[in-house]
């Protein structure tokens, strides 16, 4: 008899965390609205710790559905859920640092995670060190003896600058740091951070588990080293995701590997048009064979998500106003990873310090939905003719 196989992505999406035979039968399991969990007897309350569940915040079988779910994703150790990315990403960088230790974070991460990192860790006594995305198993020489973390985020956030991640986890590893990373843009259907020796693994699940713009989330993943540490923190801090929002996350992550597929294309399509175009200097796609990075995307990833940047000629910030404001089909918002299209402008200079941020002229992110193509394509290309008559150049 041939051992069984092990199931490819998409079948583990689709299956994995679901016991319709817990339920009765019913695909899904049911959302369970509670906080006091009931004893059989005082003897059964007194081993409470040992009891699968025991209290609301210490879980139940919604929250459990998910965790087990990212968990088999992930092909981690264990899974915590938080009630927003940014709130997934501290309390990962939280536990692995100490005070008096120093943790190595990318120059081009999240803006809040900078934040968290220059306000909250200085206070806790952590020093941050920003280092270069580029910087491979250089990142050796940045290594002081206090540095007990690094955190990735590839691609970075806004300009998409690719890191050679098996690199730098390499040189982790040997010196017995621990690793995080942010894997929003790709999720572990596109990238397994874990898989490359990451040890943590961090989603703004709010983005494409969710799916649907309508739910705040964020899931940490762990190997089997750092899970006692982190589920500890979890459930010491009081951290708690409510069950109507765990079932949102469960139910948009059954989908997301159709999605993924179609912001793969979409996004790909519209980035290679708008290379074409001679209002655009620069297009910040990691799946462009021209952009900086592509052969690493090309080795460790197997897809790209919807977003991506686009560096504009030369041009007044009318120009830009009158391109973004009269889109049709893509709104003005901060978030991403729903099922409509999104188009902000930005500036990261004043946010970089390892780095200096040069561009050819004023840069704007864009979040590529499920819309036909065709048609953000003709809205853009509506765009840039506004670009060009408000002063812009191209």
């Amino acid at each position: 008899m041939s051992a069984k196989k092990t199931p490819r992505p998409d079948t583990v999406i689709t299956h994995a965390g679901r016991t319709p035979e817990d339920y009765f039968g019913f695909v899904n399991p049911p959302v369970y609205q509670g906080s006091t969990v009931l004893f059989p007897d005082v003897a059964t309350y007194r081993q409470a710790s040992k009891q699968r569940y025991r209290y609301g915040r210490r879980g139940s079988p919604t929250l459990e559905a998910l965790e087990n779910a990212i968990s088999t994703l992930e092909g981690a150790a264990g899974t915590v859920l938080e009630p927003s990315g940014l709130a997934a990403i501290s309390i990962a960088l939280m536990s692995c640092l100490s005070s008096g230790d120093n943790v190595l974070v990318v120059d081009t991460a999240y803006g809040p995670t900078r934040n968290f990192c220059d306000k909250i860790l200085k206070r806790m006594g952590v020093s941050t060190t920003y280092y270069d995305p580029s910087v491979g198993a250089g990142i050796a020489d940045l290594i002081a003896g206090n540095t007990r973390a690094i955190f990735l985020e590839s691609p970075g956030s806004l300009t998409f600058e690719i890191q050679d991640v098996p690199a730098i986890v390499d040189v982790a590893r040997q010196r017995g740091i621990s690793t995080i990373m942010d894997n929003t843009w790709a999720t572990p259907f596109f990238f397994r951070p874990l898989e490359h020796g990451v040890d943590i693994s961090v989603i703004a699940a709010t983005k494409y588990i969710g799916g649907h713009s309508d739910i705040m989330l964020g899931t940490v993943s762990a190997n089997a080293d750092h899970w006692p540490s982190l589920h500890d923190l979890h459930g010491t801090m009081g951290q708690h995701v409510g069950p109507d929002v765990a079932y949102l996350g469960q139910r948009g992550l059954r989908t997301m590997a159709v999605r993924l597929r179609q912001h793969h294309a979409s996004g790909l399509k519209i980035a290679n048009w708008l290379e074409s175009r001679p209002e655009v200097a620069r297009v910040l796609h990691p799946g462009l064979e021209s952009f900086p990075g592509h052969d690493i995307w090309r080795r460790d990833f197997s897809g790209a998500s919807g977003l991506f940047s686009i560096v504009m000629q030369r041009g007044p910030q009318m120009a830009v106003d009158a391109f973004i404001d009269g889109l049709d089909y893509f709104g003005i918002g901060a978030s991403w990873g729903g099922y409509e299209s999104l188009a902000t402008p930005f500036d990261p200079s004043a946010s970089r310090t390892a780095t200096r941020w040069q561009a050819e002229g004023p840069a704007i992110r864009l979040h590529i939905g499920l819309e036909d193509p065709a048609d953000l394509i003709d809205d853009l290309e509506a765009g840039l003719e506004r670009w060009r008559e408000a002063g812009g150049t191209g």
